[in-house]
C-alpha cells in the first residue's frame, strides 16, 4: 500500500480517523489502527495529522534504520518516524539520475513551491519557485519543467469540455477530475455518476504523455529513454501515475511521483543549500505558465481559471474582472453563479471529500441545477494535501494554509500573462503539434476513461 500505519508505533489515538474522508481507518481506541484499501483514497491526510512516533530510545521496537529501509526512505533522513506514513520513492529518482542513458525530466506542481521552504527553516507560505528550479537543476535533471505549464493545458481542454457540454445540454454538472483522490472515491462510491467526470487526465499526467511525445521530439531523444519524475503535494498522485490507462505516450507517462517532503529528503540527501541556491527558471517552453495555472494548487483554483478561460471563449470579450473571488473557496461547499454572455453557470467549489455526498445524492435525484463542480478531496486543496510538510502543531495549521494560499494569490496576480489559453508557448503546443483542444490527437494524449470499482469494495 502507498500509505500505511505501523502498529508497532500507532498509539490508538485515533486522530487519524477523525480526518479520514472515508472511514477507512479501522481499530479501537488504545489499539493499533489499520487502513481499509478498498475504502481509501491514499489522500495522506491521516500521514498529516499523526503525531505518534518513534523515539530511537525505545529498545522493544524495530531499529529505525531497519524502519527506514521498509519504508523506502534514504538512510540520511533525521526527521521522526510517524506511525502514517506514505511510502518513499526517492531512491528511484536518484538511481535514474545516475543513469547516463537516460533522459531524466521533473515537473513541479504549483502548491510544492509555497511549502517546500518550511523544510528548510524558511517562513510558513514562502514562494520558492527560483529555487526550486535551481535546486532541480543542481541535481542533474536534463530539464526543468513545470506543471503549471499542463494546467494551463487542462485549462484549455477542460474549458472547452464544458462548453460543449453546456451547449449540448449532456452529462451535467461536469466535474473536475484533477484530483486523483477525488476520482478513486467516485469509482469506488458513485460509479454511476461517472459520466459527470471531465474526461481529462491531471495536469501531471497530461505533462507526462506531453514530455514523451512532444518533449521528446524537441530534444531529439528516444521517448523509451524519458524517465519522467513528478513532485507533488499529493500522495494519491503515486497512485493515479501507476494507473494502466495513464500511458498514452506509449509508455509510461509519468516513472514515478514523489512528495514535496521526499522532495526535501533527497535535497538534503545531496547535501544541496536550498537557502542560498542561485534562483533560476523553469525550462522553456514546458516550463512557461500563467497566473491561471498557478492556481491550481489552492481550493477554487481550477474554476476560477477555468472560468477565466471560458468567458473568453464563450464571449468572445474580455472577462471584465479577472479576480473571481466568489469561487474561491474555503473548507465545505461554495457556491456561486457565474454570467458569461447570454449562460447564467452555476458552480459550486467543494474543499474536503466529505462535503461532496450531499451534492452527488441531489444529482443521482435530479435535484441540482449546478452546471460545473471542482472537487478537492483535501481540506484546502493541494496546498494541505498528504505530501506537503508535516504541521505538527495544530496551532500552526491555519497559518501554514493561509500563508501557502496567499503566496499562491500573490503569484498568480504578479504573472504577466494570467489566462491559460494566452500561454504562447500552449498556443505553439497546438499549432505544432496538438491540432485543436477535444482533437483526435489531444483526446488521445490527454483524456482517459475511468470504471467501477464498486464491485472490489
Amino acid at each position: 500500500m502507498i500509505v500505511n500505519i505501523d502498529k508497532e508505533i500507532c498509539t490508538g489515538c485515533r486522530r487519524c480517523a477523525s480526518v479520514c474522508p472515508v472511514d477507512a481507518i479501522e481499530g479501537k481506541q488504545g489499539e493499533a489502527q489499520s487502513i481499509n484499501e478498498d475504502k481509501c483514497v491514499i489522500c495522506g491526510q491521516c500521514v498529516q495529522i499523526c503525531s505518534a512516533y518513534s523515539s530511537e530510545f525505545e529498545e522493544d521496537t524495530t531499529p529505525i534504520d531497519i524502519k527506514l529501509k521498509e519504508r523506502g526512505m534514504l538512510e540520511t533522513v533525521k526527521e521522526p518516524l510517524f506511525a502514517a506514513y506514505n511510502m518513499c520513492d526517492v531512491e528511484k529518482v536518484k538511481n535514474s539520475l545516475r543513469n547516463k542513458k537516460l533522459h531524466t525530466v521533473v515537473q513541479c506542481a504549483p502548491a510544492v513551491r509555497v511549502a517546500l521552504a518550511e523544510d528548510f527553516g524558511l517562513e510558513l507560505g514562502s514562494l520558492t519557485d527560483k529555487k526550486l528550479a535551481g535546486v532541480l537543476r543542481k541535481m542533474g535533471f536534463d530539464r526543468v519543467y513545470d506543471t503549471n505549464f499542463s494546467a494551463d493545458l487542462t485549462i484549455m481542454e477542460e474549458g472547452s469540455e464544458l462548453i460543449k457540454r453546456v451547449t449540448e445540454n449532456s452529462n451535467l454538472p461536469m466535474f473536475t477530475s484533477c484530483c486523483p483522490a477525488w476520482v478513486k472515491f467516485m469509482e469506488q462510491e458513485y460509479p454511476e455518476l461517472l459520466d459527470h467526470l471531465s474526461s481529462c487526465k491531471s495536469p501531471q499526467q497530461m505533462a507526462g504523455a506531453i514530455f514523451k511525445t512532444y518533449g521528446a521530439d524537441i530534444d531529439n531523444v528516444d521517448s523509451k529513454n524519458v524517465f519522467s519524475v513528478s513532485v507533488m503535494p499529493c500522495t494519491c498522485k503515486k497512485f493515479e501515475c501507476d494507473r494502466d490507462e495513464m500511458n498514452g505516450s506509449g509508455y509510461k507517462d509519468v516513472d514515478v511521483v514523489i512528495t514535496t517532503r521526499e522532495l526535501a529528503y533527497l535535497i538534503k540527501d545531496m547535501e544541496i543549500d536550498f537557502k542560498n541556491i542561485e534562483e533560476q527558471k523553469f525550462d522553456n517552453p514546458l516550463g512557461d505558465y500563467t497566473g491561471a495555472g498557478t492556481l491550481f494548487g489552492t481550493t477554487g483554483g481550477v474554476m476560477e481559471a477555468a472560468i477565466r478561460t471560458g468567458y473568453e471563449l464563450i464571449t468572445k470579450e474580455s472577462i471584465p474582472n479577472i479576480d473571481i473571488h466568489s469561487v474561491r473557496g474555503q473548507n465545505g461547499v461554495t457556491r456561486s453563479s457565474i454570467d458569461v454572455g447570454d449562460i447564467k453557470l452555476n458552480v459550486a467549489v467543494v474543499s474536503g471529500l466529505e462535503n461532496i455526498r450531499p451534492i452527488l445524492e441531489d444529482i443521482k435525484n435530479n435535484r441540482s441545477d449546478l452546471h460545473f463542480i471542482e472537487v478537492m478531496t483535501c481540506p484546502e486543496g493541494c496546498i494541505s494535501g498528504g505530501g506537503q510538510p508535516k504541521v505538527i502543531l495544530d496551532g500552526y495549521k491555519k497559518m501554514a494554509y493561509d500563508n501557502r494560499k496567499k503566496s499562491l494569490y500573490t503569484h498568480d496576480g504578479e504573472c504577466s500573462v494570467r489566462k491559460s489559453h494566452e500561454n504562447i508557448s500552449i498556443k505553439k503546443l497546438y499549432e505544432e503539434f496538438l491540432g485543436e483542444p477535444l482533437g483526435e490527437k489531444s483526446h488521445h494524449l490527454l483524456h482517459t476513461e475511468y470504471a467501477s470499482r464498486k464491485e472490489k469494495c
